[in-house]
């Protein structure tokens, strides 16, 4: 998928569904890098592993932390009534490999659950340092976190008046 497409199709729509103070551009960007990153926006389901969607959620990893987390336990629960899926960490593993909206949200929840403000389209290495503490990959692969992270902020630029 084209990250420009995920930023209108998935990404906006999630956060539609959260509260405001979750939505901004750089947390468009962000997602949208965190997908790049991850999948390159082409993998809902990991080759030669577990993680489902664009953001490559593991069940008893970023699943089960963002339905467990207090503070983003009742908005998944929230965004899991709004899509009719069952609140449990089962269901909702299942869905994400189909559902992009429900993956940008549960994206942007694991986000919310990091202290301070989410990095800003010039701090690229706090963003690779909020990715490293939010998605602990196994195998952290920053020589391709630029790439990711323009192409984030592109996708937002490309999409400003849409």
């Amino acid at each position: 998928m084209k990250p420009s497409l995920l930023l209108r199709q998935a990404i906006r729509p999630a956060l539609a569904l959260l509260p405001p103070a979750m939505t901004s551009r750089e947390a468009e960007a962000f997602l949208v890098a965190i997908a790049w990153q991850e999948s390159r926006c082409r993998h809902r389901r990991q080759v030669r592993g577990p993680a489902r969607g664009y953001w490559q959620f593991e069940r008893g990893g970023g699943v089960a932390g963002v339905l467990r987390h207090p503070s983003t336990g009742s908005h998944a629960r929230a965004i899991c009534e709004a899509l009719d899926i069952d609140a449990d960490i089962a269901p909702v593993y299942e869905a994400l490999e189909h559902q992009d909206v429900l993956a940008a949200a549960f994206a942007r929840l694991l986000l919310w659950t990091l202290p301070g403000p989410l990095p800003t389209r010039t701090q690229r290495a706090s963003g690779w340092a909020q990715y490293l503490a939010a998605w602990r990959p196994g195998t952290p692969h920053e020589h391709t976190w630029s790439q990711s992270w323009l192409v984030g902020w592109t996708a937002v630029a490309e999409q400003a008046d849409v």
